[in-house]
């Protein structure tokens, strides 16, 4: 369904762990003790530190241990309580309410309240507020806060992802209600309830959180959190050599061929596993270009996807044919492949009027040559390399392609957010909730919305609408 706009990859992550290491054979009892400092790596700087208008993963990563919702995952990927104690749910499934935690601080010693989840409900649904994220709070018909440590939410129909919707970040009220959110100092210096505290941001070296020792969970053992901003994943692996670094995620030659030595294994311990994120490439639907079915299909058969599993993966990843990891309930296995197939790629070319008419190698049709940029972010050189590997095989069936690697930054702020580029190479990280409709129905298409590439089918829609309104997993899996 989805493969005629963009190819994706299964990806196995991989990361270090320098607090888990052991000596083979011995075996060590490890007693939690408060202090020290953790020092990660990342690629980028974050944009926001204000959930509401977050919408990349250097923000979201860090704004995880400033905020808290009412619901999170545990650790076997169910819902359990955060700023939730406890909550019912109406058989009929249109009420939810929530009981909330007494005693929770905002960071500036606030109460945290009732009152503050009625006003993030009002600030996501407000249509003066940029987000990417009102979706599912636009499902709820009206709100109330019977005492203040009680809330509940209406619904006018079932809505499966009501219960975890509510994990969104919970934004102060005393600190934002009646201010402009995209003026708001709290995207710099920003008070939550979470377990870290923003203590140091220097734009473009590094975030520094330091414990909450009022979070209502307790206070944090590791006193200090770092975020070093390093734009290469090879410099990256070097601080990591040389001790500045605690973790990073290792690109598969540094995990496969650069850590199985005796020094590193004594200091680390690496784990890999198939998460739920996927690389993509995703074609811009509004340029003329792409907007030929069998266009897209042709490029889809000209990717040599198994090419990349091997030569940039090293065998850590798989083909995706959808956005849903493999193994999960709501995965189908029987969903078409689009198998490296070039003269299946230049047959569908020609049915589509592009032939190479002047015999310069390059695919043209009413005087235009097939010929785009791609454009993706600088320090993920899996996504540079995967571009590397397309714009070959794209070559070979006469497609011309460039490719340029950006900043992360200018890469948001004036290709993807304006929607000004042909294509790219991203990725996406989704959860045990299938719902894809932020992603891809045609309703959030437009400025600061996920849907930036443009997918609109009539048939997509509907499937995403009337999949949320089912429970039984077994019945919603149809849907999806």
């Amino acid at each position: 369904m989805f493969i005629g706009a963009v190819f994706l990859l299964f990806s196995l992550s991989a990361c270090d762990n320098p607090q888990e290491a052991s000596l083979p054979g011995v075996e060590k009892v490890l007693t939690p003790e408060y202090g020290d400092t953790f020092i990660e790596a990342s690629i980028g700087d974050a944009s926001t530190l204000l959930p509401v208008l977050a919408s990349d993963s250097a923000s979201s990563d860090i704004n995880g241990l400033l905020y808290n919702g009412l619901v999170r995952y545990d650790k076997n990927l169910l819902p359990e309580g955060e700023l939730a104690e406890s909550w019912e749910i109406s058989a009929d499934n249109l009420t939810i309410t929530f009981h909330l935690r007494k005693g929770v601080k905002w960071h500036d010693g606030a109460p945290f309240t009732s009152a503050d989840v009625k006003f993030n409900y009002e600030l996501y649904v407000d249509p003066k507020t940029p987000t990417a994220y009102a979706e599912s709070f636009k499902q709820v018909t009206r709100v109330e806060t019977p005492d203040p440590y009680t809330f509940v939410a209406h619904y006018e129909k079932p809505y499966a992802p009501a219960l975890i919707s509510w994990g969104m970040s919970v934004h102060p009220k005393h600190l934002l209600a009646g201010q402009e959110v995209t003026k708001s100092p709290l995207a710099r210096k920003p008070i939550g309830t979470g377990p870290y505290k923003l203590a140091d941001w220097q734009a473009g070296e590094k975030i520094v959180l330091e414990a909450n020792p009022d979070y209502f969970e307790g206070q944090p053992y590791i006193k200090r959190v770092v975020y070093r901003i390093i734009p290469d994943i090879s410099t990256q692996f070097l601080e990591l050599q040389t001790g500045s670094l605690d973790f990073m995620g290792l690109a598969p030659l540094q995990f496969d061929r650069q850590t199985d030595t005796p020094a590193f294994r004594r200091l680390y311990n690496k784990f890999r596993y198939l998460n739920f994120g996927y690389t993509y490439l995703g074609y811009n639907l509004n340029r003329p270009l792409f907007q030929d079915k069998k266009v897209r299909q042709a490029l889809a058969y000209a990717i040599n996807k198994e090419e990349i599993i091997e030569g940039v993966l090293l065998g850590y990843g798989a083909v995706a044919t959808g956005p849903y990891k493999p193994g999960t309930w709501v995965y189908n296995a029987d969903v078409p492949r689009y198998d490296y197939n070039p003269e299946k790629a230049r047959e569908l070319f020609q049915a589509a009027g592009w032939t190479d008419s002047d015999g310069d190698g390059v695919l043209d049709k009413d005087g235009r040559k097939f010929a785009f940029t791609i454009v993706t972010n600088q320090g993920n050189d899996l996504r540079s390399k995967t571009g590397e590997i397309i714009q070959r095989r794209f070559k070979d069936v006469g497609v011309e392609v460039k490719l340029r690697v950006i900043e992360w930054a200018t890469f948001l702020k004036e290709f993807i957010n304006p929607g000004n580029f042909d294509a790219t190479i991203l990725g996406w990280t989704g959860g045990p909730e299938p719902d894809q409709f932020n992603i891809w129905h045609s309703s959030k298409i437009g400025p600061r919305q996920l849907n930036f590439i443009g997918f609109k089918n009539a048939e997509v829609d509907q499937l995403l609408e009337e999949g949320r309104r089912v429970f039984p997993p077994q019945q919603r899996k149809a849907y999806y």
